[in-house]
């Protein structure tokens, strides 16, 4: 949690506030602060540290929190915002989310609240946040909360134990003999069961198994609020009070006893909720999964000696051994040894990655086949797999903007269904008088109305689809950007670093006067001094054609010109296309017309000449950053998808147009300034059209920020992924139509989880206020309901990217 504003001290009749200020830089900073801050009412003293970056109030009980936010930034800074993340126990539905985040908007300086029933998280925002107000405020509600752990077994310590399984067990084998003689009677057969029998089997059933709904709803009550735990615990009431009354009025008739309408609704919510527990837990499988890949120990090189230490007592800078077959436990750079990883569950690379000395490594990935020395550069939090997972929770218990429509509804739908079910009992009183049936209906409808599945439409579906695409690659931020990204439109691409491979390659190379081989091995071997990103292009060109280097004497760099040096007693001079005109050095035609080429296509032109003992030009070469494998499949894979692609790129208009050709991108936008791409993007955004950026630079953060959806690589810059929505863990292009495609899934599964949700009430009310739905059977559907949405979930987990499978997603 970021450094929060002190809670407001009582001193006699005034308050004291320590409220900390960012973006203070001088002197003159703190005098505006001061003047902004005295002119507030209610103020009367104020003293700002621009060391502590904080301002002390002395101010009488009027003066509010958003008042002195609201002067701390009219002087043109900022209070320092924090956020806080409680886990909340005993939320059931749709309308406790309500109930919990409308109690967490009322504690004073809270901007914004966000409750996952799926999660059972509540994410907290704003200024002056602290985690025992916050607490204290939940559990005034009727809930329970405590500070979010980030401990790896958290999510297994939710998961249904054998306590809540064996609960259902007992529960359903009361309840069934209360059933068997209903279901003899339907087959001719009449077995009843003593009344005394039917009435400890339901009592047990009622207050012990049923207590936890007569707790929830005690507390909702309390609150002046209805949760689904208030609907069974009044429909189950009643039918079980009923009998109650008619077993004292009646004794020995049986015939207007439901002591099993209300042991078996309860047996029914109970094992429904038993299932959608498990099924919530299996969405958390992703998080399970990278969690998992966390080594406890790890092997520390300490004065010669190697030892197994805990990770979290390893620190910057240490060595750590890993050896074949062993997962990373650290992000590092290897110092010794290489070998291929497997950083698949990180990357969504399914192919091993060679690393070797100098290279990174990260915290997960599997080590095959080489014992690696590696340095350590992060560890526990700091480690890309657990900035990954907590990207992936704060995406799972983020609200799509469709869930609004749910938190309307639910605000309000608790009271209606207590009012249509007095309607029902109402209804039936007056249609026939028979007290039985009326509240027997009033029970139905009740029961039937839990509004589960409306509150787990929404994150259910977010757990799932944000989970199998990290899996596969693709890290979702938040969930506006998911559901953003299905109606994306429009995707414009930076080009450097995001379809190129951003670095230069040698791209032509003609020669003059001596062989290819020769030419490239004086070049090569002039460069070996030069640490000019052309000069390892021109190496790489030679090792890869299997050219060997020759010494090289007196070389010398020769700033804005090119790099002297004697090879073979050459005297050797590899230059600009400019410094070579300047010279008036002669080439031949051939070459001359290979170099405009070179150049009218975007190219770098550089020129390899011998000065001495003779003057003549040996070679032509030319540089172009090299077009990712990948990019072709791409750009043709998004034009399928009914996605329009744009190039908005710094570079010149020619090597951008080559680019383009090369792709199939219709539209340039060429030579534009990092300030202005922003400006370019909103541009596109042409009627209802959803714009899509992707890159990777720090130039590139204004355009991701204004972009509808920012897609950053994470090959790229810091600054880019957090300007970005989306992150793609590798720096392949063809990730951002899974992207896509799995946002577009994801969505789907929202609509048709709310439909069905709604569905389930819309036909069921009806029907139970009709008398044509029993208490039981509403039981059973509104169990039914609430796993079936989940289950439609969790269909999410069998997403692959289409390329991989060759076939439709299912």
């Amino acid at each position: 949690m970021a450094a929060g504003i002190a809670l407001p001290q009582e001193t006699g009749r005034a308050r004291q506030w320590s409220v900390p200020i960012e973006g203070m830089t001088c002197a003159s900073c703190v005098g505006r602060v001061e003047k902004a801050l005295a002119g507030v009412p209610g103020v009367s003293g104020v003293s700002v540290n621009i060391a502590t970056e904080r301002a002390q109030l002395d101010a009488d009980a009027s003066v509010q929190l958003d008042t002195i936010v609201d002067a701390v930034k009219r002087a043109g800074y900022e209070v320092t915002q924090g956020s806080i993340t409680l886990d909340v126990q005993g939320m059931t539905c749709a309308s406790c989310v309500s109930r919990v985040e409308k109690a967490l908007q009322r504690v004073p300086g809270v901007a914004k609240a966000s409750v996952n029933l799926a999660t059972q998280t509540a994410t907290v925002g704003g200024v002056g946040l602290e985690a025992d107000a916050l607490i204290a405020a939940i559990s005034k509600a009727g809930y329970e909360a405590a500070p979010h752990s980030d401990d790896m077994n958290q999510a297994a310590r939710r998961s249904p134990g054998l306590s809540e399984m064996a609960a259902v067990v007992i529960c359903a084998l009361l309840a069934v003999p209360l059933v068997v003689p209903m279901a003899a009677q339907a087959l001719g057969t009449q077995v009843m069961l003593p009344i005394s029998v039917q009435f400890v089997l339901s009592t047990l059933v009622q207050f012990v198994f049923g207590a936890r709904f007569y707790t929830a709803a005690y507390k909702a009550v309390r609150a002046k609020a209805g949760n689904m735990d208030l609907l069974v615990a009044l429909g189950t009431s009643a039918a079980y009070g009923l009998s109650v009354y008619e077993m004292v009025a009646h004794p020995g008739d049986m015939s207007h006893l439901y002591f099993e309408a209300s042991a078996v609704v309860i047996t029914l919510v109970r094992f429904g909720k038993w299932l959608e527990m498990r099924a919530k837990h299996k969405t958390m499988a992703a998080i399970q999964a990278l969690n998992a890949l966390r080594p406890a120990t790890a092997r520390v090189r300490t004065g010669g000696e190697d030892r197994d230490t805990p990770v979290s007592q390893v620190r910057l800078g240490d060595l750590v051994i890993v050896r074949p077959g062993e997962r990373m436990p650290v992000d590092g750079v290897i110092l010794e040894g290489q070998s291929e990883l497997d950083e698949s569950l990180i990357t969504g690379e399914s192919l091993p990655v060679f690393k070797q000395i100098h290279d990174t490594v990260v915290t997960g990935s599997i080590v095959a086949n080489g014992y690696l020395v590696v340095r350590t550069a992060a560890v526990g939090a700091d480690t890309m797999l657990s900035q990954i997972v907590r990207l992936v929770e704060s995406a799972q218990a983020e609200k799509a903007p469709i869930q609004r429509l749910v938190d309307k509804v639910s605000a309000i739908f608790v009271p209606v269904i207590l009012g249509i079910a007095l309607l029902t009992f109402i209804g039936w009183m007056l249609f026939n008088g028979n007290v039985e049936a009326a509240v027997l209906n009033a029970v139905a409808v009740l029961v039937i109305a839990c509004p589960c599945a409306l509150g787990l439409a929404t994150p259910a579906a977010i757990m799932a689809g944000t989970g199998v695409a990290a899996q596969h690659g693709v890290l979702i931020k938040n969930a506006e950007a998911l559901e953003l990204a299905h109606r994306m439109s429009v995707v414009a691409f930076d080009k450097t670093g995001t379809l190129t491979e951003g670095k230069p390659s040698l791209a032509v190379f003609e020669v003059d006067h001596v062989s290819r081989q020769a030419a490239l091995q004086l070049a090569a071997s002039i460069q070996q001094a030069s640490e000019h990103p052309l000069a390892r292009a021109i190496i790489a060109a030679a090792k890869a054609e299997g050219v060997s280097l020759r010494p090289v004497s007196d070389a010398q760099a020769m700033p804005g010109q090119g790099i002297r040096a004697t090879v073979d007693q050459l005297e050797l001079f590899i230059g600009s296309d400019r410094w070579l005109s300047e010279r008036g050095t002669e080439t031949s035609p051939e070459l001359r017309v290979a170099a405009e080429r070179a150049l009218e296509s975007g190219l770098t032109v550089s020129w390899l000449v011998e000065t001495a003992p003779q003057s003549r030009v040996l070679a032509l070469m030319a540089f172009g950053d090299a077009i990712k494998p990948s990019a072709g499949e791409a750009i043709r894979g998004l034009a399928a998808m009914g996605i329009k692609t744009v190039l908005l790129t710094g570079d010149n208009r020619h090597s951008a147009q080559r680019i383009a050709t090369q792709l199939g991108i219709a539209e340039v936008h060429a030579e534009v300034l990092p300030e202005d791409k922003a400006r370019v993007v909103s541009a596109l955004r042409v009627g209802n059209a959803v714009v899509g950026m992707v890159g990777d630079g720090i130039n590139d953060a204004p355009a991701l920020a204004a972009a509808d959806v920012g897609i950053a690589m994470s090959t790229g810059t810091d600054v880019a992924m957090h300007a970005a929505g989306l992150t793609l863990m590798r720096g392949d292009p063809k990730l951002i139509a899974d992207a896509i495609d799995i946002s577009r899934r994801t969505y789907a599964k929202i609509r048709q989880n709310l439909f069905w949700a709604f569905f389930y009430n819309l036909v069921g009310i009806p029907l139970a206020a009709f008398g044509l739905l029993s208490p039981m059977a509403a039981g059973a559907a509104m169990a039914f309901s609430s796993v079936s949405v989940i289950s439609n979930a969790l269909l999410l987990k069998t997403w692959r990217p289409k390329r991989t499978t060759g076939r439709a997603n299912p």
